[in-house]
């Protein structure tokens, strides 16, 4: 068994969509990023690597790398998956939280669930999302951005 842990965090952006999970949700800014800014892939992404003793998204997927401008972070999050997989790992279980004053995100959970799900090729009830604000204090409270935070089980 190997744990992970991840964390990402990106600012609001009026000139972007706002991506979490894999959906696109209604909000007036979206996340400043050179992929789509997924902070929650993001986030799964290093919780996975770390486990496997691969290092983070940065080593794998460099900004300085136009390859990778606007992708979905969901298509890195299947590369990660047969990075894992090439380890002879698979994954147990995923918890994660989203850090973010606005917009609400509960009734997105279900599609963020199985948009990770298919991508990581594992049933949604080995995925746990959870959300929370922080009482309007520092850069999430004041709306500037959002984090998230996950991590994983592997066996």
């Amino acid at each position: 068994m190997r744990i992970g842990t991840g964390f990402d965090v990106h600012a609001f952006s009026p000139k972007r969509k706002l991506i979490l999970g894999g959906v696109e949700i209604k909000h007036e800014k979206g996340l400043e990023g050179h992929s789509d800014a997924d902070v929650l892939v993001h986030a799964v992404m290093d919780a996975i690597l770390g486990a496997c003793g691969l290092g983070d998204i940065g080593i794998h997927f460099p900004d300085s790398d136009m390859k990778y401008k606007d992708i979905s972070s969901l298509a890195l999050l299947g590369e990660v998956r047969e990075k894992m997989e090439a380890k002879g790992f698979e994954i147990e279980n995923i918890d994660t939280v989203l850090i973010l004053q606005e917009p609400k995100v509960f009734k997105y959970f279900g599609k963020m669930k199985t948009n990770i799900a298919i991508t990581l090729k594992i049933d949604t009830d080995r995925i746990n999302l959870k959300a929370t604000t922080t009482e309007h204090l520092g850069f999430c409270g004041r709306e500037e951005g959002v984090a998230a935070q996950s991590v994983v089980l592997l066996k």
